[in-house]
């Protein structure tokens, strides 16, 4: 039986959904991130393809990625948490400061434009890459985190600035860690839990700042797309506790690599669409 021309774009952007939720979970896992630098663009591209109004493709794609990475985040610091691995007590710190910036970030949302949400997180991205690809021990600034109350400023600015790019805040985080002597496999492990903090309450933030604008598509809770959430969700969390296995049998190099090159990609893949956007 042959499929009407009609549906095989919907079957398709199914099929992709499916993937990049798999895509996403297993990297949730093995870098301690929630997903969303892969949730995002995958989300955009795919809600410029249903023809949802420009004006919110990126928001609607940033609020849904946070919305997904709570159940990764869940899977994926158990995984991680069953090895021992998180920092506890950097994580108990950040139970207010981090939410706090969520907060703070999903009231200003609305006035920022997708083109700007996209080229914020390139260039924070290469930064990170850079970091990673060209980590050297002396890179360090000490060999342990900051005293109070600078460590609960950390925990502010990350939660403030993932809230903005639909990011469990593991990117920002790994790199805060390891600059300040940690390991990066302690680094990726405590990401899991933080990005909780974070996708908790910017999926709060999403679904307040989007509500009630008439641009949205069917079943949108605010910024929150709820098929997406339930195309994404299964397979994501169903790959997470492979990636965070992998991440534990790699070296601490080959890990910061490949967390290097991933940045990179990811970075290049927002420049060119928020470049493509200015146009």
């Amino acid at each position: 039986m042959s499929i009407p021309p009609d549906l095989l774009p919907v079957i398709v952007l199914i099929c992709g959904l499916f993937a990049a939720g798999g895509l996403s979970g297993f990297l949730a896992g093995l870098f301690g991130i929630g997903g969303g630098a892969i949730l995002v663009p995958i989300l955009a591209e795919s809600f410029a393809a249903l023809g949802v109004a420009p004006t919110v493709q990126a928001h609607l794609a940033i609020g849904t990625s946070l919305a997904i990475i709570i159940l990764t985040a869940i899977r994926s610091y158990a995984a991680h948490r069953a090895r021992g691995a998180p920092d506890a007590a950097l994580l108990k710190s950040w139970l207010v400061a981090t939410p706090l910036g969520v907060i703070v970030a999903s009231s200003l949302v609305a006035l920022v434009s997708g083109g700007t949400l996209k080229l914020i997180f390139a260039i924070v991205a290469l930064l990170l890459a850079l970091k990673m690809l060209f980590n050297r021990a002396s890179w360090t600034l000490a060999s342990d985190l900051p005293p109070e109350p600078w460590r609960r400023g950390v925990g502010f600015l990350i939660g403030f600035v993932s809230t903005f790019m639909g990011i469990g805040g593991g990117n920002l985080n790994n790199l805060f860690m390891t600059t300040y002597g940690r390991t990066i496999h302690q680094a990726v492990a405590t990401s899991a839990g933080l990005g909780l903090l974070i996708a908790i309450p910017g999926t709060l933030g999403y679904v307040w700042a989007g509500w009630g604008r008439p641009e949205l598509p069917p079943l949108s809770l605010g910024y929150i797309n709820l098929l997406a959430v339930a195309l994404v969700t299964p397979t994501a969390v169903l790959t997470a506790p492979y990636g965070a296995k992998l991440a534990h049998g790699l070296s601490k190099r080959q890990l910061e690599v490949a967390f290097g090159v991933f940045l990179i990609t990811v970075a290049a893949r927002f420049l060119w669409s928020a470049l493509s956007q200015s146009r």
